[in-house]
């Protein structure tokens, strides 16, 4: 019978993992509300609760999300990715091992996520030069940004974590290069199975019509108000549309519900002229719905709600040139009617520690405050077509938004949105990439050659940035992400916790039970498997923290090393493939890729299983046991 405060601790850590996987809560508050917890219920004393702020590897972090946003502002990766993309040729293969080459050893030494955000753009704009897919691309852009992570200590925070929990239980940590070889062969396993194989297995989906800003097999379907000045009066539906949707069997029209104002929905085409062009699919007028065949004589007058599909651009256009009313959009908590011709349409997706996350759209105030209307919601790879104001928005969500450029910039700026359509990108700085090149170099150089712990070069790194005017402070600010800095304040005292109740052990125990006498290797194998799937479910940082003492103790327990269980710790929870919530670069690719949750499993599973054969073979043969 386990004794009551480990129950008692089983209970915050499930109660928390819940609220963090279903994001119910945001990410800052679950953090501080388990702090809280673990304060009150008397399972930690203050300062052991409060040690995630002071620790050495939240601290890391935070200064190396600096580093990534100096090098991301800079756009070194950028220039980079252009000028091996004309190697390409147009060739799918050779565009994505070029994108590797240069993706991988970048992600090595920044953060993951800003890396996937530098690259998006720069990968639909090679897909458009080459008259390529990005769907076939984005997702290969996250996955290879998670490998890249695998080779240095600065490659992940889930590195850094491991390695300062591992030195605070009195073992040596590790080194910045220490897992770099087995690193490369985890890479290049991993590249060469997604440029061979991968890319075959992966969705041949239509970029989104606000990335190609021409042709596009995604278009969005909204509606637009005939008004007494409009210049379509009068005139039949055929005189007006080029194309009207008819029905198919094939294709079953879209559902549109009567009495209400359709929300802005987005649908896939299959067909390639539909792409460029607004397609009328439905008018509704005085509670009746007229389609198909009925459309073709139709006379069209004052009232009349017109159901359209079409690229954004195409949509916007088309509502100028025949002064038609937008009918539906929300200004926060309220739908209203738009009138304002000279404002863009943009897709936007939300980012990590946006303040977006977690709360609804209607809560966020975006036209009060920027002057910005939601128009449509993509959640999860699906259209939010019911209760869009109520939603709960999530990292990889996409807005579809209307407003000024200015306001569009603002609101992309203060909640973290990554603009893929209609406004300009905010200016690099090119002429300092060669000084943020440079000071990333010296603090790698640094790590590698000098005593002074990485901490210390992390946060000199940082400041650098900001006295070279490589960022400015705002920039270096705004480049913390909240949500992972609370994670790691939130997760670092649980794992204290489990190892001064003892739960660690308790865990150790019944492992050994089930586990009997089997061969080192093949538990090994089993315990990076067990990483892997939790990855997959909850954040790999918490996966850390809680499988860390585990490993520590079952090392303990076995009488062998624990440096093979760490590792295998390591780079199972950098394998997070298979779903696009394990790792958030997935979910950041999910909307402008226009990927299904079938999409991940379909690629992510047998690239598992080539990375657990790896590790399983690989890993005593670098660190016996």
């Amino acid at each position: 019978m386990l004794p009551f405060e480990q129950w008692l601790l089983i209970a915050i850590i499930a109660g928390s993992t819940a609220l963090y996987v279903t994001n119910r809560l945001p990410t800052e508050v679950t953090a501080t509300a388990t702090i809280v917890t673990l304060m009150a219920t008397g399972l930690l004393s203050p300062a052991e609760a409060l040690s995630g702020f002071s620790s050495t590897a939240t601290i890391t972090v935070a200064a190396m999300f600096v580093l990534s946003a100096g090098l991301m502002r800079t756009g070194a990766l950028e220039v980079a990715t252009i000028y091996l993309g004309r190697f390409a040729r147009g060739s799918a293969r050779r565009l994505l091992l070029l994108l590797a080459l240069v993706e991988t050893p970048a992600s090595a030494f920044m953060n993951n996520t800003p890396v996937v955000v530098m690259m998006i753009p720069v990968v639909v704009s090679l897909c458009r030069q080459y008259n390529l897919r990005p769907s076939k691309f984005l997702l290969p852009v996250s996955y290879f940004a998670v490998l890249g992570g695998t080779i240095t200590l600065l490659g992940t925070s889930t590195n850094i974590l491991v390695s300062e929990l591992y030195r605070k239980a009195g073992g040596p940590g590790f080194g910045l290069f220490e897992f770099s070889a087995l690193g490369l062969i985890y890479a290049a396993a991993g590249v060469a199975f997604i440029v061979l194989v991968g890319h075959r297995l992966l969705p041949d989906y239509s970029p989104l019509a606000s990335l190609t800003g021409g042709r596009s097999h995604s278009t969005y379907v909204t509606e637009l108000i005939v008004n007494g000045d409009s210049k379509i009066n009068g005139k039949t539906a055929t005189d007006v549309f080029e194309r009207i949707a008819l029905t198919d069997r094939s294709q079953p029209p879209q559902p549109i519900r009567r009495h209400r104002r359709l929300q802005s929905q987005r649908v896939r085409q299959n067909n390639e002229n539909h792409s460029s062009s607004v397609t009328l699919l439905e008018v509704l007028r005085k509670g009746e719905s007229l389609q198909a065949e009925s459309l073709r004589s139709l006379q069209l007058e004052p009232g009349d709600i017109l159901v359209v599909s079409g690229a954004p651009k195409d949509i916007h256009l088309f509502q100028q040139t025949h002064n038609l009313d937008l009918a539906t959009v929300i200004e926060d908590e309220e739908r209203k009617a738009t009138t304002d011709l000279e404002e863009q349409v943009i897709e936007a997706v939300v980012m990590p520690g946006s303040e977006m996350v977690g709360n609804t759209i209607g809560q966020l105030m975006l036209n009060r405050r920027f002057g910005v209307k939601v128009m449509g919601l993509q959640h999860q790879g699906a259209q939010q077509v019911q209760g869009l104001r109520t939603q709960r928005l999530e990292v990889g969500d996409v807005l579809l938004l209307r407003g000024k450029t200015a306001g569009l910039r603002k609101a992309a700026d203060a909640c973290r949105l990554l603009l893929v359509e209609g406004v300009e990108d905010t200016l690099v700085r090119k002429t300092k990439n060669t000084t943020a090149l440079i000071i990333m170099a010296l603090v790698v150089l640094l790590a590698s050659f000098s005593e002074i712990p990485i901490v210390v070069l992390a946060l000199a790194g940082a400041v650098a940035m900001v006295l070279t005017r490589c960022l400015r402070i705002d920039e270096a600010l705004g480049a913390l992400e909240p949500s992972t800095l609370m994670l790691l304040v939130g997760t670092i005292p649980v794992g204290v916790a489990m190892e001064s109740t003892g739960l660690a052990n308790t865990l150790v125990d019944g492992l050994l039970v089930l586990s009997g006498d089997a061969n080192p290797r093949l538990f090994l194998a089993l315990f990076y498997l067990m990483t892997a799937l939790l990855t997959e479910l909850i954040s790999n940082n918490a996966v850390a923290v809680l499988l860390t003492p585990v490993a520590l103790n079952l090392a303990a327990s076995l009488n062998i090393s624990p440096t093979p269980l760490l590792a295998a710790l390591l780079f199972g929870a950098s394998a997070a493939f298979m779903t696009p919530f394990g790792y958030q670069t997935n979910a950041i690719v999910m909307g402008p890729g226009g990927y299904k949750f079938i999409d991940y499993l379909r690629i992510g599973a047998p690239l598992q299983l080539i990375m657990v054969i790896i590790a399983s073979f690989m890993i005593p043969a670098f660190w016996p046991f």
